[in-house]
């Protein structure tokens, strides 16, 4: 039997054996450590998201590739520590593309569900929008480039039973990606190739005709935080001390689908209160196109892919005292933004030249001095003016919005339950 040895973690002090890894430690002792490359099965520890970083014995350290040695002193939760996981997560968002709500492990994905635990709303970083190809050869998978974090898991852990490994590392430094060997990959059973689809973190391995699609409620990440104490929504940032008297708002809808206008609507008997406490200016909820008053907050869905949304968020930002973006469209650029990875060029060709849909004799791209231009790429809201403050979503709960917005008018507290903080 090991010896016991004693460690301290946040000013905690834990009893466990010696030499167990620190994260099975934390997990046992109910303190959470985000990770998106660890599986105890996995041994040695990958060690390669980085998401797990803490401060131990003074130095930062992933916590995944540590065994508990007496006296070991760990910092978790501090706020710099904190904000080093987001950026982290933040930048595995921003550099692949992770369109939320058109992905087929969507309430799966580990990378999704840590950027719930850690409350990411937005992402500090400009999302690239590379155009990495998709690998359809393998005899049963599709290997989706975009959503690839080179976690490492599906490398290391997947094998055919002769031992040989499927998938691995090709190219060097930022060119490198996860290739497949086909001979191998043909030789893993059904049952194999569906669990290295459910090792993958994100959605980048697919098997063809297994949908891991399911209703919203019973997918693995919908309802309930893995942290006992999870209340990672504070304040937002810029709220205002409290100011009585009626709200003026306004709102608009750019490049969308006009979802997130009809998620406030779903406030449902609040919009009695509304009624009460709000009155809307330039809204297409009250058709009025133009600003009559100043408005204390501008509520925006849908990004920017034309000169006339351009002109339109401008008159937002400066007729609101607060601008607030609404839903993934908004935010980065949610699924119009799944054109930013093709040249403007082509995306008309084949809407207009190429489309099975145009009538004989109408291939032709319209032009017209009264069409808004269409710029290179949707851009979110973020990029063209300041904003105030973001609520994620695809569209976002109700809840979420009211809740945030009264917080935002009249500076009351507020808490957004895990299963209302989502991306689609």
């Amino acid at each position: 039997m090991k010896s016991q040895v004693n460690i301290t973690i946040d000013g905690k002090s834990i009893q466990a054996e010696a030499g167990t890894n620190l994260m099975q430690v934390a997990r046992a002792n109910g303190i959470f450590i985000p990770s998106l490359c660890f599986y105890e099965h996995i041994d040695p520890p990958l060690g390669t998201c980085r998401v797990c970083t803490c401060r131990i014995n003074g130095k930062y350290a992933p916590a995944c590739t540590e065994r508990v040695t007496d006296g070991l002193v760990v910092e978790v939760n501090t706020p710099e520590l904190t904000d080093t996981r987001k950026a982290l997560v933040e930048m595995m968002f921003a550099e692949g593309n992770h369109v939320c709500p058109a992905c087929e492990k969507s309430g799966n994905c580990d990378l999704q569900h840590i950027g719930y635990e850690l409350g990411i709303s937005s992402t500090r970083f400009p999302h690239l929008f590379r155009d990495r190809l998709i690998d359809f050869n393998p005899r049963r998978m599709v290997m989706e480039h975009n959503r690839c974090i080179k976690c490492l898991r599906c490398v290391v852990d997947v094998k055919t039973d002769d031992g040989f490994k499927v998938f691995n590392y090709q190219q060097r430094g930022n060119d490198t990606y996860v290739g497949i060997d086909y001979e191998q990959e043909a030789k893993l059973t059904g049952a194999q190739a569906v669990r290295a689809m459910e090792i993958c973190p994100t959605g980048a391995i697919l098997v063809r005709g297994v949908s891991q699609s399911q209703p919203f409620g019973e997918r693995k990440f919908d309802q309930q935080s893995v942290q006992p104490d999870y209340n990672r929504h504070k304040a937002p940032r810029g709220a205002r001390p409290p100011v009585m008297g009626k709200k003026i708002v306004a709102t608009a809808a750019l490049a969308g689908c006009f979802g997130c206008h009809m998620s406030m609507l779903d406030i449902d008997t609040e919009l009695l209160d509304l009624v009460e406490l709000i009155s809307f200016d330039k809204s297409p909820l009250t058709d009025f196109k133009t600003f009559t008053s100043r408005c204390h907050i501008g509520l925006i869905e849908g990004g920017v892919c034309n000169a006339e949304n351009v002109e339109t968020l401008r008159q937002f930002r400066e007729h609101c005292d607060l601008l607030v973006s609404v839903g993934e469209c908004a935010i980065w650029g949610g699924l119009p933004s799944m054109r930013n990875t093709i040249p403007l060029g082509e995306c008309l060709e084949e809407a207009y030249l190429n489309s099975a849909t145009s009538e004989p004799g109408a291939h032709v791209v319209p032009y017209h001095e009264d069409l808004p231009k269409i710029l290179d790429r949707v851009y979110a809201c973020n990029e063209i003016v300041k904003v105030d403050y973001h609520i994620p979503g695809c569209p976002p709960d109700a809840s979420h919005i009211w809740k945030a917005v009264k917080n935002l008018l009249w500076g009351e507290e507020y808490s957004i339950l895990y299963s209302e903080f989502k991306y689609d």
